[in-house]
């Protein structure tokens, strides 16, 4: 599959794999024109670009979900640390404003609703039904349950709840992204439609 995307998305900071990248753009054009999409964990915007591309396409829009303090492997002295996106005049990781810079060099200033909080934040008065929820947040337990139970439950019918990092195998990475997979799966309202590399997708029944 060959994207037609309006940057050089190598140039984009981020961990998505260009098959995650274009398996979240096939299934976003579907799930777009049932109701407007949702990521968590926007970073520096490589999959919010592969999201509203195809939300675009459908004049739908898509919700950036990110309080850009990055997560825990991100802070100073840990693996995923990057000096770039540290703010030394405060003290904190804010990775806000190269995301910024990405979604203007995309052009989608008019489909990207950026919302820098909490998932317990952001959803506490949620009433807006989506067609597309994206977990790729923090990945301690405490914060990939948090981002499943707080908006999973919004999905409509038929729409589409991915994944990122589902690591079957502790020995190759995190549990928490798959602890919340095996959740969906049993809760009953979750059907299995595939995994492209790490990320998994569900349908909402």
């Amino acid at each position: 599959m060959s994207l037609n995307l309006p940057l050089d998305i190598e140039s984009v900071k981020g961990f998505l794999e260009p098959d995650e990248g274009e398996a979240l753009h096939r299934y976003a054009v579907k799930a777009s024109q049932l109701a407007p999409c949702l990521e968590i964990g926007s970073y520096c915007g490589k999959s919010t670009v592969y999201l509203a591309t195809a939300c675009q396409a459908n004049r739908s829009v898509l919700y950036a979900l990110d309080h850009h303090r990055g997560s825990e492997e991100h802070q100073p002295g840990e693996e995923y640390h990057d000096p770039d996106l540290y703010d030394a005049d405060v003290g904190v990781v804010d990775s806000f404003r190269e995301f910024r810079k990405t979604i203007s060099a995309a052009n989608l200033q008019d489909t990207v609703i950026p919302i820098v909080a909490t998932s317990s934040v952001a959803s506490r008065h949620w009433v807006t039904p989506l067609g597309m929820v994206f977990i790729d947040g923090g990945h301690s337990l405490e914060s990939a349950l948090e981002d499943y139970r707080s908006w999973a439950a919004h999905l409509v019918k038929n729409g589409i709840l991915a994944i990122h990092d589902i690591f079957p195998d502790p020995s190759q990475g995190g549990q928490a992204p798959y602890e919340i997979w095996k959740l969906a799966l049993a809760s009953g309202l979750f059907k299995e439609l595939e995994k492209v590399n790490t990320l998994g997708f569900l349908q909402r029944i």
